[in-house]
């Protein structure tokens, strides 16, 4: 029987990279000469974080603009980053958590799964740890169903992974 893992992941290798030129851009550019401006990856418990750090409000702003734009680049999801409370630090600097969203969460692999049975698929979803594996008796059957599932779900980056016929 054919099917498909759902997942949701991101390319560590790539948001590296893209942390280490957003670092060298705020580093060069003149607006943010003198400033503690930067991004570190942190982790936190199971959680990789992304914690940008600059002088005021304004200039981490731009910090994260040009955080998403290295991103972007190099096709990491900017959905993927959860933005925490911006935080106040030793004197006037501020700092704000991008936490990374992996796997599908418990209650998303449910609307999924819910979502398959309303529209009467003849394709079943089973939850596994933080993936949905959808199976069906045909390959027509499960592109629809990837079709389904990108039109509904957009608020969550997903990737459609390990097609087996």
């Amino acid at each position: 029987m054919p099917s498909f893992d759902i997942v949701s992941e991101v390319n560590h290798v790539e948001i590296k990279n893209a942390v280490d030129q957003c670092n060298k851009e705020v580093a060069n550019r003149f607006d943010f000469k003198g400033s503690d401006a930067r991004v570190e990856i942190q982790e936190q418990g199971d959680k990789k974080v992304l914690m940008v750090f600059a002088d005021d409000n304004f200039k981490l702003g731009q910090v994260k603009d040009v955080l998403t734009g290295k991103l972007a680049k190099r096709a990491v999801d900017a959905r993927s980053l959860d933005p925490g409370e911006m935080e106040k630090t030793a004197g006037d600097t501020v700092k704000q958590p991008l936490v990374l969203k992996e796997g599908v969460e418990q209650e998303l692999a449910k609307k999924i799964v819910k979502l398959l049975k309303e529209n009467k698929m003849k394709a079943q979803g089973a939850i596994q740890g933080d993936v949905v594996r959808v199976s069906g008796p045909k390959k027509d059957t499960l592109q629809e169903v990837i079709t389904l599932v990108k039109r509904t779900i957009t608020d969550v980056p997903l990737q459609f992974k390990n097609f087996r016929d």
